[in-house]
């Protein structure tokens, strides 16, 4: 057995986090590994490179004004302390603290007035689409896993964060089944994929598939069992797979790549003053598991829980870490694009929220808002170079088109060919609709 356990995190909700995933070598644990790599084979797909999504969450909320939607002509407490840059997009201006990004601009699309329902630290519409009030709905990432095809010995769905409370609930399959939640690369994890050495090994455990088999051929032919011979034998060629193990292997990286996505720490001033090592890797990691014919792989990067408060200046805080995350996105956003692999995978990047307009004191800094938002796309074929959705003077509420993590969702459901209008069945067999809004961003696509 291997056990995956996540670091404790804490948001300005003050709820510690720490859960655990345990997983089986290829013992009883093999049907949860086998019912991971499940996906259902769509024959109009075979033959074409699958398409992929990097899914960056900056949890915590970052602040849309003083990153991708400044207002330089606002009142002094709502534009906040930086200034402006122009972008490769004419008329098009981002904070001064991302010069990467802005250099890049006609490969991206920024959307503005992402509006959601949820105005605190629930990550229910990041990962589903759909809020809480919608009941427990499975991450898109595990539909994703259920319904699309998979060439692939490496699981569908990856997620390159540890499984703490946040992870554990909202990055759940919930109906689609236990099979179809994440892959964590952690702990154990990673080990369990070395080769086996012994022949006889392989052997005993191939003896107690053949068993466990046997066992099932006695239940009754339920989905739940449907095809397991077939997955079992997907979690062996996992397991034993040189693909599989290359892919999580960033030493295969020359340093300059390495480097090149960015490195080091910078102080996050917020209730907790802690110093963080910049996962840059991670966003290197993405790129290696869909390159490998990984469809969706999650991550989340830095902590964005900023307040108001004097020992919470967003502020200072921003000056450290947001060039960080330009530095990132623009070497994932280039290094996609240089290997030829821009117009199959799909990057996005957005929080659950962003941040009030209005300076709170004594900060300063800004609090939770739920009205305006802006999200980053790159690549996945889709139409770039532009700007979708515009807030007002003060960045506080859309005065154009309406935009919410439903149609962000539809979105990105197109382009992994996933019908956004389907339905599958909830935990009572009544078919239930993956979203109850299926339009996508029509400008994207």
């Amino acid at each position: 057995m291997f056990t995956l356990w996540g670091r404790q995190h804490r948001n300005c909700d003050g709820i510690g986090r720490r859960e655990f995933l345990r997983l089986g070598g290829l013992g009883l644990g093999t049907l949860t590994l086998a019912d991971l790599l499940q996906a259902d084979e769509l024959p109009a797909n075979k033959g074409k490179r699958p398409k992929s999504v990097i899914y960056v969450v900056l949890s915590g909320g970052i602040s849309h004004i003083d990153t991708w939607d400044p207002k330089p002509e606002a009142p002094v407490e709502y534009r906040g302390e930086f200034t402006t840059i122009p972008t490769k997009l004419p008329g098009v201006r981002f904070c001064d603290l991302f010069p990467k990004q802005a250099s890049i601009m006609d490969r991206l699309a920024i959307l503005r007035g992402v509006q959601s329902v949820e105005n605190d630290h629930y990550l229910s519409e990041v990962y589903s689409g759909l809020p809480r009030t919608s009941g427990k709905r499975p991450a898109f990432g595990s539909i994703v896993s259920k319904l699309a095809t998979s060439q692939s010995p490496l699981p569908p769905y990856v997620c390159l964060n540890e499984a703490t409370t946040d992870q554990f609930e909202f990055e759940k399959p919930q109906y689609v089944g236990a099979g179809h939640g994440p892959f964590r690369p952690f702990g154990d994890a990673l080990e369990n994929l070395s080769p086996v050495k012994l022949a006889d090994r392989l052997e005993d455990r191939r003896g107690l598939l053949a068993k466990m088999n046997a066992f099932q051929r006695g239940l009754d032919k339920s989905d739940a069992f449907a095809g397991l011979d077939r997955f079992q034998s997907q979690a062996l060629q996992m397991i034993t797979s040189p693909q599989v193990r290359a892919a999580f292997d960033l030493s295969k990286e020359s340093p300059q790549t390495i480097e090149r996505y960015g490195r080091g720490k910078y102080t996050h001033q917020t209730v907790k003053h802690l110093i963080y090592d910049w996962e840059a890797k991670r966003f290197l990691m993405a790129r290696r598991l869909v390159e490998a014919g990984v469809r969706v792989v999650t991550l989340q990067c830095g902590s964005w829980d900023h307040h108001s408060s004097p020992d919470q200046h967003i502020f200072e805080s921003y000056k450290l870490c947001l060039p960080a995350l330009d530095h990132s996105i623009h070497a994932l956003v280039t290094d996609l694009e240089e290997r030829g692999l821009s117009d199959d995978v799909l990057v996005v990047v957005l929080s659950e929220f962003g941040r009030t307009p209005k300076l709170g004191y004594p900060g300063p800094g800004r609090e939770h808002w739920a009205d305006a938002g802006c999200a980053l796309f790159a690549g996945g074929g889709l139409k770039m170079g532009q700007v979708i959705g515009e807030t007002d003077t003060r960045a506080e509420k859309s005065t154009s088109v309406r935009i919410t993590f439903q149609n962000i969702m539809a979105t990105i459901y197109r382009v992994l060919g996933i019908d956004p209008t389907i339905k599958l069945p909830s935990f009572t067999g009544r078919p239930q609709y993956i979203l109850e809004d299926p339009q996508p961003v029509a400008e994207l696509v």
